[in-house]
């Protein structure tokens, strides 16, 4: 049911692999739902797409142009909604995908948003502090046109933290004249920041491990649990789990990670990295690659670093029961398909990630109120939506008899579907 490439409807500059892999995510669950061809075809690309260059003073007094990118993939429901990353990978056809992705994990989780993405091509590694905010601003000048509290709101993302949106906040408050909090979300907490946005993306995959691991009928007292990437995400992940009495035995960084068959201790690992800088060398474990990491034998297998993590390559060598997406397209559909086949339960990203915008709408809401929650408050309320979204994906998944990744697509894809239906085409 994919669109034919004519004279109307050429090839786009979008449509690297990442982009084309979520493509054919929509076109399947599109065919399975009978999706009508008109909406399939409106919801195949991004509907605006922005390509800046970014000139910076570097240290040196030297100036170096970097190109950043901002797309808004669907604004149905709802502002833009989508995080800003900072990495030598970032392209037009990667912030499209990820933007992709937004529109149907804002509709899966029922946010009155719809998807966007964006990004610097650059290696943030190597640029100094000061060099890194005169990037931050100079960008969001350039964007400037697209972002706003009611149009697109940023968030953090690969390599940008409060700090980035603490920047941004600040260029869009000065350019407009008067403090605009809701501008962004995950910022700091004394400029309008949410209160439990910082672990909202790991603490929402921990929620799902729970829930998958509840609703296959593990019963493991203590579950095994290997996470890929240890990171914001990951390491959140792995403490809460770890606290609620789940084994991990295996975590990795992008140096490097570590194995020990009998669990690692989640908390003296942390601290080792905040000295250490990586998780490799931690005493008592097992040195490991990132490859291995998702080999080993685990319950629950968490990959929480970059995309196309698990492919056709390596998907017959794992094993584990189930798989829990904390990042972004680890999966390949193929091996997605090959996962299903082979009995593993996979929460797909959409869900099980959806923690952070989750977090950051309550963050929104409460900028807009000038009224703010107690973390447990947000806790709370995360928890609500996520079980709520974990309850329908689930039951689907049973009763349909599809892939979970197809259930949460589905319902993501259909409520967008209806909105568009009901909003109608203009003019």
């Amino acid at each position: 049911m994919s669109a034919t490439k004519t004279a109307e409807h050429p090839t786009m500059e979008c449509e690297t692999e990442q982009f084309l892999m979520v493509q054919r995510q929509l076109d399947e669950i599109a065919l399975e739902m009978g999706l009508d061809p008109e909406l399939h075809e409106r919801l195949r690309y991004p509907k605006r797409a922005l390509i800046v260059t970014v000139p910076v003073r570097m240290d040196d007094g030297s100036v170096k142009t970097f190109t950043g990118y901002r797309v808004h993939h669907d604004v149905t429901l709802g502002p833009a909604k989508g995080g800003i990353r900072f990495h030598p990978e970032v392209s037009l056809g990667e912030v499209s995908a990820l933007a992709t992705l937004m529109t149907w994990k804002c509709a899966l989780m029922g946010l009155p948003y719809g998807g966007a993405k964006g990004g610097i091509r650059c290696e943030p590694w190597n640029l100094s502090e000061g060099e890194k905010e005169r990037l931050t601003r100079r960008y969001t000048s350039e964007i400037i046109s697209l972002i706003g509290p009611d149009k697109d709101i940023p968030a953090p993302d690969m390599y940008t933290n409060e700090q980035t949106m603490a920047w941004i906040m600040d260029t869009y408050s000065i350019n407009v004249g008067h403090s605009v909090p809701s501008v962004v979300t995950g910022k700091p907490v004394s400029i309008g920041g949410s209160l439990g946005r910082h672990e909202a993306t790991g603490r929402g995959v921990a929620y799902c491990v729970k829930r998958a691991v509840a609703h296959i009928g593990l019963k493991t007292p203590a579950p095994t649990v290997a996470v890929q990437g240890f990171g914001n995400v990951g390491s959140i992940a792995a403490r809460l789990l770890h606290d609620s009495g789940y084994k991990i035995v295996a975590v990795s960084d992008v140096h490097g990670g570590v194995y020990n068959k009998d669990g690692l201790d989640i908390p003296r690992l942390q601290a080792y990295v905040s000295e250490m800088g990586k998780v490799a060398g931690f005493p008592h474990s097992q040195e490991i690659s990132n490859s291995q990491l998702l080999e080993v034998v685990c319950d629950v297998l968490v990959p929480a670093a970059l995309g196309n993590q698990i492919t056709t390559a390596n998907v017959d060598r794992l094993q584990c029961k189930i798989v829990v997406e904390g990042a972004n397209g680890p999966t390949s559909p193929e091996a997605d398909m090959k996962l299903h086949e082979k009995g593993v339960f996979v929460v797909p990203d959409i869900l099980a990630n959806a923690g952070g915008v989750t977090v950051s709408y309550f963050e929104w809401v409460q900028g807009l109120m000038h009224l703010f929650w107690t973390e447990a408050e947000v806790n709370e309320k995360l928890e609500q939506i996520m079980g709520r979204a974990c309850d329908q994906v689930f039951e689907m998944t049973k009763k349909n008899k599809l892939r979970p990744r197809m259930s949460a697509l589905r319902i993501g894809v259909g409520r967008l579907a209806e909105a568009k239906k009901l909003r109608g085409l203009y003019p």
